[in-house]
């Protein structure tokens, strides 16, 4: 497949160096000139548990020089979507298919708005990545799983090339014929951990070790359920404490959240997409989530401090 990873950091880099290898036509595109001048200079060096090797791919900064392309998969951070998606206007044919990888909910909307609902496809990924320095990535792929379906449900011959492609790629995928169950499956982790590690500054090891913050993480956790389930969302979970413990599974004490990595240097977060998401589905569907609001309302408070600093 002809592919292009808007927002091609650390993640984006993982699952578009993968597909690389595999064979397919991939292009990265990431803001940072650095990033991009590394790839090109010396490959995308990927980091990976049997070892590390080089990718031979093409990044560009912007898509200016790109024609249109089968995909593209968006995994830039949630408040620049709109943007991206309007400066991507060149990839986007009459046969391409928009995919969001994005953490938190509400990315869909946007997306469908910038290219048409029956362009875009959902998904969730718990492939990870960590950037080392510029064009150099340390690659978590084996055994992660990525879902993606149809916002409305059925599965699609679309959608199946593209998890065969993936999969292909050695990227463990599974077509979901609930991908919006899916979606606020992913969003209970982020709402469990995301904002109280961020609001006191903790990795994961000391955070889980403090009964009032899990008490706090667990009851909004629920609020999120009781949205989701007025909203006529099918959830995996029954138990908000699941999630509280899933999102901790295999990872070592001195983990940070993505909010908090955001946070220490000086970068607005996706709160608006994680908890604020729970605060808005929760106003239409006459739910109160005063959990989600507080922990939404502390953490803008700290971005206005910290960008006054």
């Amino acid at each position: 497949m002809k592919i292009a990873v808007l927002g091609a950091g650390a993640l984006g880099c993982a699952l578009g160096g993968a597909l690389a290898q595999a064979g397919n036509d991939v292009v990265l595109i990431n803001r940072n000139r650095a990033h991009v001048e590394a790839i090109r200079a010396n490959g995308l060096r990927l980091r990976q548990p049997d070892g590390e090797r080089s990718v031979v791919v093409r990044a560009e900064t912007d898509c200016s020089a790109l024609g249109p392309v089968d995909l593209v998969v968006v995994l830039v951070k949630s408040f620049h979507t709109a943007e991206a998606i309007r400066a991507a206007a060149p990839l986007v044919g009459a046969d391409t298919v928009v995919l969001s990888l994005q953490n938190g909910l509400g990315h869909e909307d946007i997306l469908a708005d910038a290219v048409g609902r029956e362009r875009v496809v959902a998904g969730k990924t718990y492939v990870g990545g960590v950037m080392l320095a510029p064009g150099h990535i340390l690659s978590g792929t084996a055994g992660k799983e990525t879902l993606i379906g149809e916002l409305d449900g059925p599965t699609s011959a679309r959608v199946e090339r593209i998890a065969a492609c993936f999969a292909a790629a050695g990227l463990a995928t599974t077509v979901s014929a609930n991908i919006m169950g899916t979606v606020w499956d992913k969003l209970l982790i982020n709402v469990a951990t995301g904002a109280v590690s961020g609001i006191t500054g903790l990795a994961y090891g000391p955070l889980y070790r403090i009964a009032e913050i899990e008490a706090t993480a667990v009851a909004a956790v629920q609020e999120a359920m009781d949205v989701a389930r007025a909203s006529a969302v099918q959830l995996s979970y029954t138990d908000p404490r699941a999630a509280w413990t899933k999102a901790a599974a295999g990872l070592p004490g001195d983990f940070k959240t993505s909010m908090l990595q955001s946070l220490e240097k000086g970068s607005v977060t996706e709160i608006d997409f994680i908890n604020g998401a729970v605060v808005r589905w929760g106003q239409r569907s006459g739910v109160a989530t005063p959990v989600n609001a507080t922990l939404v309302a502390c953490i803008k408070g700290i971005e206005r401090a910290r960008a006054a600093i």
